[in-house]
């Protein structure tokens, strides 16, 4: 797979499982736009992008509002003139049971995990629906799919993402637009690790595959996603979670 040439933006890039995407992305030829709320986060990653002979260009736009997605992607547009890979996977937890969820938990996960998705998506479809091409990637969750205790937030607004891949498969297609989504299992990262160890066992008991996944494990799944290879898949969920859900 060969990326030379391509312009790729991935929201919350700053480190975890957007940061490995980033950097595959750009081994593979692509320049990148790293985007985090974290100016220090995207920085780093952009250093190390830099350091592997391709562009890099930082934004800490919250996705969560349209001003500051508007003037991201405005920048890419000045400094990159297109955009050929969008990978909506910014994403927050605010975890508790449904009747001790506050209100704000709520419209918290709801806004960056499902809005920003929806702003994301909006302003690189017109874009690329000029260029006629363009590669969308949705991060899911396996939550997305199968629910899970004290998620009610989270799942929904994954689940969420995958209907909003379904749709826009169907919309940007005469576009040449391809939009699909991946659906991460039980991956080791930042989000992850502040699972208490008993849970993480009993999780991983439950795994076919009887381990967690590594970042750099859905990368490749994206990669493959954003590529020519996948020229005649859109519209499909890859779920990637070691047979956690079939």
């Amino acid at each position: 797979m060969d990326f030379t040439g391509k312009k790729a933006l991935i929201t919350g890039s700053g480190g975890g499982i957007g940061k490995s995407i980033a950097l595959l992305l750009a081994d593979m030829g692509a320049d990148i736009v790293v985007n985090d709320v974290s100016i220090e986060n995207a920085q780093q990653t952009a250093k190390k992008i830099i350091s592997k002979g391709r562009k890099a260009l930082v934004s800490n736009a919250n996705v969560v509002h349209d001003v500051q997605v508007k003037k991201m992607f405005e920048s890419i547009s000045q400094n990159f003139g297109r955009i050929d890979i969008l990978v909506n996977n910014a994403g927050i937890t605010k975890d508790s049971l449904l009747m001790d969820m506050k209100e704000e938990q709520w419209d918290q996960v709801m806004d960056v995990n499902l809005k920003g998705v929806f702003l994301c998506c909006q302003y690189a479809a017109r874009m690329m629906s000029e260029q006629q091409y363009g590669k969308i990637i949705n991060i899911s969750s396996a939550s997305g799919q199968m629910g899970n205790i004290g998620q009610v937030n989270y799942a929904a607004s994954k689940g969420g993402v995958i209907s909003i891949t379904k749709t826009l498969a169907k919309e940007l297609a005469r576009y040449q637009i391809n939009v699909n989504a991946v659906a991460p299992g039980f991956i080791r990262t930042p989000m992850t690790q502040t699972v208490p160890e008993k849970v993480e066992k009993y999780i991983i008991g439950q795994i076919p595959l009887k381990r967690m996944g590594e970042p750099e494990e859905i990368a490749n799944a994206v990669a493959f996603l954003a590529s020519d290879n996948s020229a005649y898949i859109t519209g499909q969920v890859l779920s990637v979670n070691g047979g956690m859900y079939v």
